[in-house]
């Protein structure tokens, strides 16, 4: 059996090559457009996570302060809310806000009128993380798309907000953890 430990990734036309030698009812043209979404996918999120590791903060981190600024102010959720946003168990979210109050990005205090619950807060120094994060993300997008015209930015991005809608569709729960898949 060959070596391939550090050969390069195929390029997609010599992936969608090998596929259709082996699965002849493939559309290349989707294929296509799959593949490239994907590696796409997986080089970005690479690349945000370093962005994100410079500032000391991970990956996971930066989406549970992202889900609190979206709250909008005053930028607090109560642990299971935010857990289902993120598609996370509870007990795992529960891990997840422990280290970050630890790290003074988030807090967690008695909600004042149900002092049985809990609400997790943005704290400065969260919020400053989380806005420098987005100050070097804008910069690697901007990066990103600099051969695309403005027209042709708003014509991929509707074109895959439509896409998006439709795998919404037809996978709901596909935006969170799927219990068959831990």
């Amino acid at each position: 059996m060959p070596d391939t430990s550090g050969a390069p990734e195929p390029s997609l036309d010599e992936q969608i090559a090998a596929y259709q030698r082996e699965f002849q009812d493939l559309d290349p043209q989707v294929e296509k457009v799959v593949s490239a979404l994907s590696r796409l996918n997986r080089r970005m999120s690479v690349a945000y996570g370093r962005q994100t590791a410079e500032l000391g903060i991970s990956n996971a981190e930066w989406e549970v302060l992202k889900a609190l600024v979206l709250a909008g102010d005053p930028y607090r959720m109560g642990p299971g809310d935010l857990a289902k946003r993120l598609g996370l168990t509870p007990a795992a979210m529960t891990h997840r806000i422990d280290r970050m109050v630890s790290e003074g990005l988030v807090t967690r205090e008695r909600d004042e009128n149900n002092r049985v619950r809990v609400i997790v807060g943005i704290t400065e120094e969260g919020r400053g993380k989380w806005l420098e994060a987005m100050r070097r993300a804008t910069v690697f997008e901007e990066d990103l798309l600099q051969d695309l015209s403005g027209e042709e930015r708003g014509q991929l991005g509707e074109m895959l907000t439509r896409l998006l809608r439709r795998v919404e569709e037809a996978q709901p729960d596909a935006g969170g953890r799927l219990s068959d898949l831990d």
